[in-house]
């Protein structure tokens, strides 16, 4: 069983920055895309950003385009979402997921994609 743990989250100021990172426990590397999902209560989970296990492929939500990088690193296994600009509509609970039927370049915003997600790490800017 794959466990996906996140970290980085914490409270900013708007225009402020932070990093998430996303692991896979047991793992040295991950041959999958992943991306970050978030979701704030009484809201449906909404796609921030994936990236395909090549590396090579990003796709980002309109909202977050430009403020907002997806990377990976260590033979894939860690990924990280670095949030600029941050405004206070992206407070919310940022979940990393990850895609086991994703090809190598392939990426995907459909929640319903993702395998196995995280427990979740609480992002809050304020005004």
């Amino acid at each position: 069983q794959v466990q996906l743990v996140e970290s980085g989250g914490g409270s900013v100021q708007a225009g402020g920055s932070l990093r998430l990172s996303c692991a896979a426990s047991g793992r040295a590397f991950s041959r999958h895309a992943r991306g970050w999902f978030r979701q704030t209560p009484g809201k449906e989970r909404e796609f921030v950003a994936a990236v395909s296990w090549s590396g090579s492929n990003t796709v980002y939500a309109d909202s977050v385009k430009g403020r907002f990088t997806i990377s990976r690193e260590n033979a894939g296994n860690l990924v990280y979402l670095q949030m600029n600009s941050l405004k206070p509509e992206d407070t919310a609970v940022y979940y990393c997921a990850e895609d086991v039927d994703s090809s190598y370049h392939g990426v995907d915003y459909q929640a319903a994609s993702y395998d196995y997600w995280g427990q979740g790490t609480q992002v809050t800017v304020s005004p």
